[in-house]
């Protein structure tokens, strides 16, 4: 059921992507087709694999890729409120 969810939402995402051309859009797409593939492997892997571990480093890309997206975006935005002396 994750996996449907994920897959719709990075659908969402670059939908909005295609449109605004935004990098934030394009990254969260990225993310949550990550996580989808990730859950995915995990359902077919046994749970006593040994090797299981490596599947999660997946989900750390994905979460690294979002939190340097929503730092990108913070980064590149003027600032609105100067402080200007009276």
């Amino acid at each position: 059921m994750f996996v449907g969810m994920a897959l719709a939402v990075s659908l969402f995402f670059l939908r909005f992507w295609r449109k605004s051309r935004e990098r934030l859009f394009a990254l969260l797409s990225l993310v949550f087709a990550l996580l989808a593939v990730e859950r995915s492997v995990l359902a077919f892997v046994r749970g006593d694999h040994e090797s299981r571990h490596w599947i999660f480093l997946v989900r750390l890309l994905a979460f690294a890729l979002l939190i340097a997206g929503i730092v990108d975006k913070n980064r590149r935005q003027p600032r609105r409120f100067t402080f200007r002396p009276r």
